[in-house]
């Protein structure tokens, strides 16, 4: 069985613009994973392996990636990022794939969602109890607490579209995020969005600080640098949920 080529594929699966959506691809997917997730598609293309299987893989991997990062020591980290970027790299593949074979369904789009909140919640939480050391203390209670942030700022978002469509509109566009009824509150918005600072809670992000953090740790002999994240991912989602609620609020998303 030949199947299609990767330029075939790339024109179908990949179309023109998809990778400059501006809240909908990911920097470490324009910057490699796309590149290397479309020769996975390629492959699968090839096999009865479908979209939504893919979705479920994708979230299992992103679950255990929180279980190694509560693993002491620098491989429970290592691991963790490793698992995350098998989570990215489905998260690619399950999309092109989908597009590829026309097997795009709500389905597929409930399962991502749901696999998105449980890798990011997995991953804080394993944060957490990685900075406890041993028995759960203070640091996991946090690493929880940063989980739950997380998972409520993605309901925020997810939340704009089911109060639409209880009111008959269709989902908001792209354009009515930055739209805002006061000029002062869309220039602080772009001044926090040019921090970056909220992706510190995010999984790619912070698998790769929760690396860095695992070396300093092993060269200091303590539990330092993982902890001072664990504090700055919690007051970094407890923020963010605040003021992404705001944000929502004084936005056009609900008009």
């Amino acid at each position: 069985m030949s199947g299609p080529s990767v330029a075939e594929l790339r024109a179908v699966a990949q179309p023109e613009g998809h990778l400059d959506r501006k809240n909908g691809e990911h920097w470490a997917g324009v910057l490699y994973m796309r590149a290397i997730s479309i020769r996975v598609t390629w492959l699968l293309a090839k096999t009865r392996v479908t979209p939504n299987q893919l979705t479920w893989v994708m979230t299992v991997a992103g679950v255990l990636a929180g279980f190694a990062m509560a693993l002491p020591g620098i491989w429970g980290a290592f691991l963790a990022a490793l698992l995350v970027q098998v989570y990215l790299l489905l998260d690619c593949s399950d999309g092109e794939l989908a597009r590829w074979t026309g097997k795009t369904s709500l389905t597929g789009v409930y399962l991502d969602r749901v696999g998105a909140y449980f890798t990011e919640a997995a991953v804080l939480a394993g944060l957490g109890w990685r900075a406890s050391e041993v028995l759960p203390d203070w640091y996991t209670v946090m690493g929880f607490a940063a989980a739950l942030g997380a998972i409520l700022i993605k309901a925020e978002t997810d939340l704009v579209d089911v109060a639409r469509a209880k009111g008959g509109l269709d989902s908001a566009s792209e354009a009515s995020v930055g739209q805002f009824r006061s000029g002062l509150l869309g220039l602080g918005r772009r001044i926090l969005s040019a921090t970056k600072f909220h992706r510190i809670v995010q999984p790619i992000e912070l698998s790769l600080l929760a690396l860095g953090t695992a070396v300093i740790d092993q060269l200091a002999g303590n539990l330092t640098a993982t902890r001072v994240l664990t504090v700055a991912c919690l007051i970094a989602a407890g923020l963010q949920m605040v003021l992404h609620l705001v944000s929502i609020l004084a936005s056009r998303r609900l008009a």
